[in-house]
């Protein structure tokens, strides 16, 4: 791929400066996921999808299996980050919807980090030793982070261990697949840091990551959107049992007869009332209401996610953060 980025004929501008309110229905927005969605697979010898099992990364999978199959697309890898810090039953929906969906399904670790937490027997919060880590590593911490303590703890949402366990392993997977452009499920409204986001954005700083684009389907739209998108369009199109007339469950017991929760592409964590899916050490429930039922335009979709992490989000994306 010596000749990327010249070979990619992609707009970096295309959405620049634009809102969820300029696509005034579900329709609009479905209509430039579905395009954002071609062009990527057009334009990229290798992409890749990174899905977290989250509702965001889960209804971009979703639309490139939809394209994929309308216009005869290979469909991509999925590249799932394994930072050792997730909730056992978001590895186990995304296992079963990778089979479900056919989908080549990829881990990305920092085995290095995993090694020494194995080897030393931590638990999350433990302090690592900058010291026992491997050079690839300490570079990262020392020279691209400038971080200078001899520790640091073992946490998926602070400053060093997001870095090392999710942006370090996902460019390692960059590198190791030869991945030329990642297709994320971020969207405008979720975090001021992505609000300046393009539909097609460069990542090609060679000194910080594999030089690769980043093509967002998805940013358009809303929290509220994503959901409206579930319950009109990918779960009634996705579980044969599912009324196609808008019906929205009130609770995982309020199902249509014949459909079980695991039939249904949503994490069960979103179910018993997250609203946002980060760790399992750091991520919280605010309320046991399905996600869909919160007030959702009154209160703050990360409220349960550690703040360190959400403080930081613009340098962490710099550094090649999601």
């Amino acid at each position: 791929m010596s000749d990327f980025p010249e070979r990619v004929d992609v707009d970096y501008e295309d959405g620049a400066g634009e809102t969820p309110g300029d696509y005034p229905s579900l329709q609009h927005k479905i209509e430039k996921a579905v395009a954002v969605t071609r062009r990527g697979l057009e334009a990229y010898e290798n992409p890749a999808v990174m899905w977290t099992g989250g509702k965001d990364s889960t209804l971009t999978l979703y639309f490139i299996n939809e394209v994929a199959a309308e216009y005869g697309y290979e469909k991509p890898t999925a590249v799932f980050i394994d930072h050792y810090q997730h909730f056992e039953e978001i590895t186990d929906f995304v296992e079963h919807w990778a089979d479900e969906w056919d989908i080549e399904l990829v881990y990305a670790r920092n085995d290095d980090v995993g090694a020494v937490v194995d080897e030393q027997g931590l638990d999350p919060g433990d302090d690592i030793a900058v010291a026992d880590l491997s050079e690839h590593n300490r570079h990262h911490v020392r020279e691209i982070l400038e971080y200078d303590e001899d520790t640091f703890p073992f946490l998926l949402d602070t400053y060093v261990g997001n870095h090392l366990l999710k942006t370090v392993a996902l460019n390692d997977a960059l590198e190791a697949y030869d991945i030329d452009g990642v297709i994320s499920g971020v969207r405008w409204d979720e975090q001021e840091a992505r609000a300046d986001e393009t539909f097609f954005s460069p990542r090609h700083d060679p000194d910080l990551f594999p030089p690769h684009d980043r093509i967002q389907p998805i940013l358009q739209f809303d929290e509220r959107d994503v959901w409206d998108a579930f319950w009109q369009v990918v779960v009634p199109e996705t579980v044969e049992a599912f009324p196609d007339d808008g019906y929205v469950p009130q609770s995982a017991d309020d199902l249509p007869t014949g459909v079980e929760q695991a039939d249904v592409p949503i994490s069960p964590k979103y179910f018993a009332g997250f609203r946002s899916l980060g760790s399992e050490v750091s991520t919280e429930k605010t309320t046991a209401e399905p996600a869909w039922l919160q007030d959702l335009e009154g209160t703050t979709e990360r409220a349960g996610r550690a703040q360190d992490k959400e403080d930081l989000m613009e340098r962490l994306r710099d550094l090649g953060y999601m």
